[in-house]
């Protein structure tokens, strides 16, 4: 199994999460994955050496490009941590995941798949758990408002409006959607004093 060329690799997972978000789980395999990168027949499956180390491969490539984009986001040291800031956070996280669609449509194409496939599933919990404690350690090293508990259920509520967004557009209209994620956090986060600012 061929791994000496790290761009092409990464070519060909992006390809995937493409035809994962377009075609479904069904529609995933190494021909589609060839035909899609302009690669010649049979380079998939020199790089993963079955399906479903293909379909686990692509899940952590979402979360690369994810991560790539938070690491992104600056908080100026000397800002207040209160419940605005999460506020501002938290829509630049959900605007950053609703930007790209296919990533996340290919992320819940991933999670119905865990429900037939142990692998696929023991590797996506074991990645959404170290995400989410992850989200948790930041938080409380900001010294952000609210708890593990207010991370762990904006985590849960806002997943879902990024799922009814992108699968149901006519249910929760674009325009509207910083204003759902702000009073999402407001009624979660009971006005309370601010941390202090870290500057």
């Amino acid at each position: 199994m061929a791994r000496s060329n790290p761009a092409r690799r990464v070519a060909l997972l992006d390809t995937a999460i493409e035809t994962l978000a377009a075609e479904g789980a069904r529609g995933l395999t190494f021909r589609a994955v060839d035909a899609g990168a302009d690669a010649p027949a049979g380079t998939a499956s020199n790089y993963f050496r079955n399906r479903d180390d293909l379909l686990t491969q692509a899940g952590e490539r979402v979360y690369e490009r994810l991560l790539d984009g938070a690491s992104q986001v600056v908080v100026p040291a000397d800002a207040p941590r209160d419940r605005d800031l999460l506020v501002r956070l938290m829509v630049d996280t959900v605007r950053r995941i609703v930007d790209y669609r296919t990533g996340f449509l290919a992320l819940l194409e991933l999670r119905l798949e865990a429900t037939r496939r142990e692998g696929v599933r023991d590797v996506l919990t074991d990645r959404v758990r170290a995400d989410l404690l992850s989200n948790i350690s930041t938080h409380e090293q900001w010294h952000m408002p609210g708890d593990a508990v207010t991370v762990r259920l904006l985590y849960q509520a806002l997943n879902w409006l990024v799922v009814d967004a992108l699968t149901l557009p006519g249910l929760v209209d674009d325009a509207d959607l910083d204003a759902y994620v702000a009073e999402t956090v407001e009624r979660l986060l009971p006005t309370e004093p601010a941390g202090p600012a870290l500057g």
